[in-house]
């Protein structure tokens, strides 16, 4: 994910007149364009946990969504903070507006590629622990592991599991992800 060197801090309504075809992220005004189109592992892997995930949700109330979905982090504030997480999860529903989510979702999940590492692993991680979402998936697929950061006093506690481990999801009592089935080579 590449920044945009400018000296300019943008906002939410910045963010909705830009109609170049290309997708951004923005965190404290900063402008980050985001990667092409990822790999066919990379969606594979989105695909599976959202399978997952979804089974998991039938008939409960909260929801899983896939990118591109705007989350504006701090909509009721500066509203300077939106980002695309590949996977999350909404349990109020009240957070969804027509378009986007309004506030802090539940669960973000991150599957990292080489150009986008560094902020999912460093400036999301800090964004996502301050805003309060209880639970950060940063999924590698290169190495095969998820590092699980569950949100407990206001810090994440950071689990690792490798491609033969069944990841439990903290928020969701009794949701287990065979990452097996997660990290298989189509």
């Amino acid at each position: 994910m590449e920044k945009i060197l400018n000296d300019r801090l943008y906002t939410y309504a910045d963010y909705e007149k830009w109609d170049d075809g290309m997708r951004y992220e923005l965190i404290d005004g900063v402008v980050y364009m985001m990667s092409p189109s990822p790999t066919w592992y990379h969606q594979g892997i989105i695909g599976e946990l959202y399978f997952q995930l979804a089974n998991f949700l039938q008939g409960k109330p909260c929801r899983v969504f896939l990118s591109p979905l705007d989350v504006r982090m701090n909509a009721d504030g500066a509203d300077d903070t939106v980002v695309q997480p590949d996977l999350l999860i909404i349990c109020d529903r009240s957070k969804l507006d027509d378009k986007n989510c309004k506030g802090v979702p539940d669960m973000a999940i991150e599957v990292v590629s080489p150009s986008s590492s560094r902020l999912d692993r460093l400036l999301k991680y800090q964004k996502y622990q301050a805003y309060g979402v209880r639970e950060y998936w940063i999924v590698d697929p290169e190495d095969k592991i998820v590092h699980a950061c569950v949100l407990e006093n206001g810090k994440y506690v950071v689990s690792a599991y490798c491609e033969d481990d069944s990841a439990p999801v903290g928020i969701l009592d009794g949701c287990v992800i065979d990452l097996g089935k997660v990290f298989a080579d189509y």
